[in-house]
């Protein structure tokens, strides 16, 4: 349920907004991946559920523009 939620969130918005999500998203990942290195990260699996909605951010954006041609 939470994922479908999230994808309706990025069919709504527009390319700009999909292009910050997606760099915050990235930023995020990193953080996440600098911590697990480090062994501070306790949550382990937010890395794969941060991989996971990247690609779901390009996948939106590469929808929209395919849309708009």
């Amino acid at each position: 349920m939470k994922r479908t939620k999230f994808v309706e969130d990025l069919k709504g918005k527009s390319a700009a907004e999909l292009q910050e999500e997606l760099v915050a998203a990235k930023k995020e990942l990193f953080n996440l991946r600098f911590q697990n290195a480090t062994n501070q990260l306790d949550n382990t699996s937010r890395i794969k559920e941060v991989r996971r909605n990247v690609a779901r951010i390009q996948t939106a954006i590469t929808e929209a523009e395919k849309a708009a041609n």
